[in-house]
């Protein structure tokens, strides 16, 4: 496999890439993403422009309905916390149903996504990150970046998801065809709704997922609070709660650094996180199971708690290899 789910330490580290030691993250050619940028473009010119002409209430009520749907149970918990993490247990037919609605937020495809997560990632934490990783520029011009470009590196490390993944006659699938899937979903709002049920239910929504992927992106790797730190890294995660709710508890990214196996983001009283909550609904209906938790998971050595509070939600091993007195500090 390309990951490594056993105890320890390793469980922490990148799953799918490769040639690490001779990868670098430094030094790269930002490129124009053309079938990208124009998808981008298309979807966000489309959304302001024909948005307003097209608004009802009942295509607002669609737009929320799919969005919530497609960002929740596909984005968060489908691509993020299962497919890329294995933060949880469950039946391979409800894996591929949530990452079929992870593709339908218009992002991209399920391989891709792993690819470009786990590459960021890796990038991010070395001191020699490239500057268009780095999160360093004005917004706006981070998210001209971000929805036109793409960087090539010189010396880029291999990328190995695992057959369970790359072996996937589905998920190569809907990697070929990812874009195509808003077609379907166009049709049969059209069918019920018209123009703006069309409108509202793809090209604005779809438009709206890419610009909160920007901006939780950028805000969670600039500023906001933190409970913990990761040693070592070159950038660091923040916690941004005024976007918890409508990125389904993505936005708990410092949680997230600290503990990437995690389930759930949100660690503390009053961090809403709208993805845990529903793999707690699968696990009621015996549909998720094993689900990993810091109290749960191994010791994660390389990280140290900045609040009073940080250590209340971690296992006691972790405690201890988490204070600043312990001599940890390796990353893990």
């Amino acid at each position: 496999m390309g990951y490594d789910l056993q105890s320890g330490s390793a469980a922490f580290k990148v799953n799918s890439l490769t040639g690490l030691e001779v990868a670098d993250p430094g030094k790269g050619t930002v490129l124009w993403d053309a079938p990208r940028s124009i998808w981008n473009m298309a979807f966000l010119f489309g959304a302001i422009i024909l948005g307003p002409l097209y608004f009802t209430w009942g295509a607002f009520a669609i737009f929320l309905a799919l969005s919530a749907v497609t960002l929740c149970a596909g984005h968060s918990v489908g691509f993020h916390r299962r497919l890329i993490h294995r933060s949880f247990e469950c039946p391979k037919w409800l894996e591929r149903s949530m990452v079929y609605l992870g593709t339908l937020v218009g992002m991209g495809g399920p391989i891709w996504t792993i690819g470009l997560h786990d590459s960021r990632d890796w990038a991010q934490r070395e001191e020699n990150c490239h500057w268009f990783l780095r999160h360093g520029k004005p917004l706006w011009i981070e998210g001209f970046y971000y929805l036109n470009f793409k960087l090539k590196l010189d010396q880029p490390p291999g990328f190995d998801p695992g057959p369970e993944i790359a072996g996937d006659p589905f998920y190569r699938f809907l990697q070929r065809t990812w874009m195509l899937h808003q077609i379907p979903v166009a049709l049969v709002l059209y069918l019920i709704g018209g123009w703006p049920w069309v409108i509202w239910g793809v090209v604005v929504r779809v438009a709206a997922c890419l610009t909160m992927h920007w901006f939780i992106s950028y805000f969670a790797h600039s500023r906001g609070p933190q409970d913990w730190h990761l040693d070592g890294a070159a950038l660091q995660a923040h916690n941004v709660p005024i976007l918890a709710i409508p990125t389904m508890g993505e936005s708990w990214h410092c949680n997230h650094h600290a503990f990437p196996r995690s389930a759930a983001h949100g660690l503390y009283p009053g961090q809403i996180d709208l993805g845990f909550q529903f793999i707690r609904l699968l696990e009621k209906m015996g549909l998720a199971w094993d689900i990993k938790l810091p109290k749960n998971l191994p010791p994660r050595p390389g990280i140290s708690p900045v609040t009073e509070r940080a250590l209340s939600i971690a296992a006691a091993g972790q405690a201890e290899l988490s204070r600043p007195d312990s001599g940890q500090t390796d990353d893990g």
